[in-house]
This record gives C-alpha cells, structure tokens and sequence, in this order.
C-alpha cells in the first residue's frame, strides 16, 4: 500500500489521533487493533468479522469485546497516578474502583477485578442491584467498595452484609437521613462500615455534564451539613469510622483547569475536616477523566485538553501543597474513572445493507421536448450551460424554478411525469453547481448545507437507540470509519441511517480534528459486505440504550490476541431473538402462537387455505420467533 494513500486516508479518520494506540490502519487497507500502544501484537477487525460471519455464523451488527484493552486502560490508570505519586513525593496509595453505572456486564468487571489482583481495583455501586453483583464477586482484599447514590433501610443492610462478608465497605452519606440509619442500623447489628461523605463542591466541571456539580449539584451534603454529620457521628460514638469524604464535579471534564479548581477546594475541605479531630484516610475525587473521541485535544464537549498523565499529575500535586500547607497526613486518592476505564474496549461493527440517494447518478438522460413546461425548458438550459462563472446564479435560478415546477403540479397544470423530469434536471444541476464550489478557496455556507443534501444515506443493520443511545440523546460523537477497503481512496458522501421507523434514527455528525463533518467520506456501495466500525462505545452505551421498535442486543464477541499475533474468540453471547423482545413487551409468545394457529386454522376451514399450506405457514410463524431482530 502506497505510504502517501496511507497517509491519506488516516487523515481522513483522523485514527491516529483518537485510536490511542489501539487501532490503526495495516498495510493490506484493513484496520487493525492492538492490545496496547506499541505492541508488536495485532489482529485485523476484518479478519475477525469475516471469522465471526462465516465459521461462527453470526450476523452483524457485532459488538466486538477487547478485554486486553480494559486491562491496559487500568493499568495505564493506575500507572499514572504511581509515577505523579513518586514524583511529587506523595505518601497516600491510589486506589481505583470501578462504578458499575458505566458498564455493568459481568465480561467488563470481572476482567477489572481480575486485574485488580495486582491493582487494588474496587467497586463503587449506585443501587441494591449493582450491590448485590458486587458482594458476590472476588476482589483484591485490600480494595474498596463504594456505596454511592440515594439509600434506603434496605439499601443499608445489603451493605451490612458485605461488612459481615469481610469486605472494606464505604458508604457515603449524600443526606442527614441517611447517616441517621447508619448508625441505627450499625448500633443494632453490631456491623459498623466505613462511613464517608459526599461533599458539594462551589467548583464545577466543563463540558456537556458541568450543570451536574457545583452549589445547585443533584448530591452532596453542604459545608453546615457536613459539620453536622460529623457532630452526630461524634455523638454515636463512632469517629473512627468516618474514613473517606467523597466529591465528583462531572463527567467528562474538558478543561484541566476546572480539574485543578476541584482537587484544590476538596483538598482544604479534607484538611479542614483532619483538623477537627476526624482522621479521614480517603479522599474520593470521583471521576470526571475524560475520553478524546475526535482526538482534538481541546476544550470541545467530545475532547479533553489534557492528558491522563496530566490529569494524575495535577490532582497528586494539589492536594499535596494543600495538605503539606495545612500540616495534615496526604489522604489515600481513590478514583471512579469509569468512562476512560471502559469506552476503548468496545467495537461495534456495521453492514451497511443499501444506499438511500437524493438522485441517483444512473438517472435516465432527460429528453426535453419543446411541448414541455417553461420550468423544465430552463432548468434543461441551466444544466447545459453552468460553469464556475455562474454557478452561483444558476443554483439560485434552479431553486426558482423547481418551487415554481412543484406550484403548478399542485395546481394540476404539470404531469408526474413532467415533475420526475424537472427533478432530475434540478438535481443534478445541483450536483454540478456543488462540484463547482469545491474549486472555490472559501465556499459559500449554502454550498456547505448543499453538500449534506446531497449526500447519500447509507443504510445499516442496527439501531442507533440500541447501541448508540448518547448518538441520539445528546449528540455524542463517536469515531466511525470503515475496517477494509482503506486501500482505496473514499470517494462517497455519507450519513448513516438505522432500521428504526423513528426520523432521530440517524447519525449525521461526525469526528474531526478541526471541525464538526456533517458527511462521513466513504467508499461507493457495491451491493457485496461493505462493514463499518463505531469506536470508544464501551462506557454507557450498553447500559443506557432501548429497545425501540423491540431492536434488542447485537451478537457479542470476546477477543483476545495472542502472543503470536493470532486472535482468539474466547467467548459468543448471542443477540437477542424476537422471541426475546416480544417476552421483554409482555407478551406470552406461546398464546400469540395460539392465537395465530386458530386464525390459519380458520382459513383452513373456509376453504382460503389448503391444510398442507396452513402448516407452513404456522411452521414458519413459530420459526420466526428464533430468528434475531436485525436484517439477515
């Protein structure tokens, strides 16, 4: 593959930037994966998917599973903040847990905890749900699990539970009510976990989640109600288990130094808390460590403007000039880092199933007749004489005279067929004035809004609100490009389109360095497997999407890269079938199959079908509950 085509087509994904080292494109045009940044290690999601289609006989869309990868983004983790650590001469330990809330799926935590045998990875829940996953699963002895959110009594006691178990349980108060059960519940059980509290910081993050820190912040006690949680547990005698103060100022932080405004303000409430008697051991800061999904490296809601090395390294220098100037002990840092934990790991892959054209390049040549309506005499002459001299004027004419063409057929002067003529003339007049503008250095903006006009509308086999929810809800960017073919220049202009009857069932915002695309650059469709891949969807995604339309789970794959280069499919979890999603609607299948027999069997009896032909049909109704919700 030619170095400078390479080059190229890497420039338009931008890979490089946002791949991390993980993926890049090989030199036979597939794209590759790797373990880890500059690992000799790499497998082609080509070769994978092929593998998957043909020996496993699974369908797409595909969610690809790279557990090596949530092993290096923990290690990567907690590896920056042991180097900030050593350098700044800071005596706590770092402690990572991981808040189930970002990906819950047993394959994503259990590779957490089972790296966690060297790193002393931990848990932190939200609900009695994610409790109860957690108290079962084996975790290094030494790391914590975080009881965060609202609680009840029941809440409470599961968490007791775990104490009993032997575990190094946290739970953070986010209200006076309930410090008030835990020391009820902790005086009549005999059980006392380790208390923290959840403070509410002035400071705020920067991005799409600011709102959700700062004075009006849905959690967190103020300064008067943490001194009063601390005069109760005083009172109840238990001041030795107040250990952790907890605070979070968002998700995905853009700007390092809103980052530095909160690790400065929860270190002096930390040491302000040290110095009235209460020897707190963890200081919580949450998580916030943000994701680089178009790779800009700048303050832009889908960046961040620092690096993970960065970020470690202002929150251990901070809150260690803050202790030492306050004379207090430096506090053990425990980070909920979910988002840059998790989202690297997922890949989910796309067939693209067919294209959707605003005007077909195969149009038939018009023939313009001198019968015709003047609209289509001067959209004919429009077409033949635009040039970069007056294709400006021309494409201004041509709107003209296409509202004028659509006034008459409602007015019922022109033909369906004369109006099929004048659309294709206005079209493709449209398609030449556009070729034109590229030659300009600076473009008008209308051209620019043209250029999404008329591109094409690829369409894929999954649903957005099924795998991409984030895509729809608050226009999270998510890097998509093609996984083969990247030998070839793209030459297409794309959006993408879903299965879903629903007008949002679209993606038409897309990464890059210096801009937002409203096209994606893809190759030309040619009715064979053409496959798409969307990156960084490990953190939410899963969790958070629906089931519209009854679209339920892609087929899941695990996979892992030998030392040899080889990759290996370690584990399959099929997608849901329809079956699956009617019971998920509350429908009883085997009364629907009932109720469809006794319809053909109706039929049947009136003669309308033959009985051989009515058992066909009830075969295949019954089959049909088998097959997945996607296209075949």
């Amino acid at each position: 593959m030619n170095e400078t085509l390479r080059n190229e087509i890497a420039d338009t994904y931008d890979v490089e930037a946002w791949g991390a080292g993980y993926f890049e494109i090989g030199p036979q045009g597939n794209l590759l994966v790797r373990p880890a940044r500059g690992d000799a290690r790499y497998a082609s999601l080509k070769e994978i998917v092929d593998h998957l289609i043909t020996a496993r006989q699974l369908k797409s869309p595909l969610l690809l599973r790279f557990p090596q990868l949530l092993e290096n983004q923990l290690r990567r983790l907690h590896e920056a903040y042991e180097r900030a650590t050593q350098e700044f001469r800071y005596t706590g330990r770092h402690f990572p847990v991981f808040p189930l809330k970002v990906n819950p799926r047993r394959e994503v935590v259990e590779t957490f905890l089972k790296t966690g045998t060297k790193i002393p990875c931990g848990l932190e829940c939200g609900s009695k749900a994610e409790l109860c996953a957690a108290l079962a699963l084996d975790r290094p002895a030494d790391s914590l699990l975080v009881c965060n959110g609202f609680k009840d009594v029941e809440f409470i006691k599961l968490a007791l539970l775990a104490v009993q178990s032997g575990q190094r349980v946290v739970i953070v108060v986010e209200k006076l009510n309930e410090l008030e059960i835990v020391i009820r519940e902790a005086r009549e059980s005999g059980v006392t976990p380790l208390i923290g509290l959840r403070a509410k910081l002035y400071s705020r993050g920067s991005g799409k989640w600011a709102e959700s820190g700062g004075e009006s912040a849905k959690f967190g006690l103020t300064t008067s109600e943490i001194l009063e949680c601390i005069r109760r547990v005083k009172a109840a005698g238990l001041s030795d288990a107040l250990k952790l103060l907890h605070f979070h100022i968002g998700s995905q932080i853009t700007d390092i130094k809103r980052i530095k405004n909160a690790m400065r303000e929860a270190a002096r409430v930390y040491c302000k808390v040290r110095q009235l008697g209460v020897n707190v051991e963890f200081l919580d800061i949450g998580g916030g460590m943000g994701v680089d999904y178009d790779g800009s490296k700048t303050m832009f809601e889908a960046s961040i403007n620092y690096s993970m090395q960065e970020f470690a390294n202002n929150a251990v220098y901070v809150i260690r000039s803050v202790c030492d100037d306050e004379a207090v002990p430096h506090p053990n840092l425990v980070t909920e880092s979910g988002r840059v934990m998790t989202a690297y790991h997922s890949v989910l892959i796309l067939s693209i199933r067919d294209e959707i054209e605003t005007f077909a390049d195969d149009q038939p040549q018009v023939t313009v007749d001198a019968d015709d309506p003047q609209a289509i005499t001067e959209l004919k002459e429009m077409f033949d004489g635009i040039n970069s001299k007056n294709y400006r004027e021309f494409y201004h004419d041509a709107l003209e005279q296409k509202d004028a063409l659509y006034t008459q057929f409602d007015l019922g002067l022109v033909s369906l067929e004369d109006r099929a003529k004048g659309e294709v003339l206005f079209w493709e007049t449209c398609a030449r004035a556009y070729k034109l503008s590229r030659a300009v250095k600076s473009p008008e903006e209308e051209f620019e809004t043209l250029r999404k006009i008329l591109a094409s509308k690829y369409l894929c086999n999954f649903s957005v609100f099924r795998s991409a929810p984030d895509s729809w809800a608050i226009g999270q960017l998510f890097p998509i490009m093609p996984i083969h073919r990247l030998h070839e220049l793209p030459t297409e202009l794309a959006t993408l389109v879903d299965l879903t009857c629903d007008s949002d069932g679209k993606i038409d915002r897309f990464v890059d360095i210096k801009d937002v695309k409203d096209v994606l650059e893809l190759h030309h469709f040619r009715q064979e497997p053409y496959y798409l891949a969307m990156f960084l969807v490990g953190a939410y995604q899963e969790v958070m999407g629906s089931n519209h339309n009854l679209f339920g789970q892609p087929n899941e794959a695990q996979v892992v890269i030998d030392a040899d280069g080889r990759f290996h499919v370690t584990k399959i979890v099929p997608g849901n079938t329809v079956g699956d999603m009617l019971n998920f609607a509350k429908y009883d299948t085997a009364q629907l199959r009932e109720r469809f027999e006794r319809r053909i069997a109706s039929q049947v009896e009136s003669g309308q079908l033959t009985r051989e032909a009515g058992d066909r049909i009830v075969a295949e109704y019954a089959a049909a509950a088998a097959q997945q919700t996607y296209l075949g």
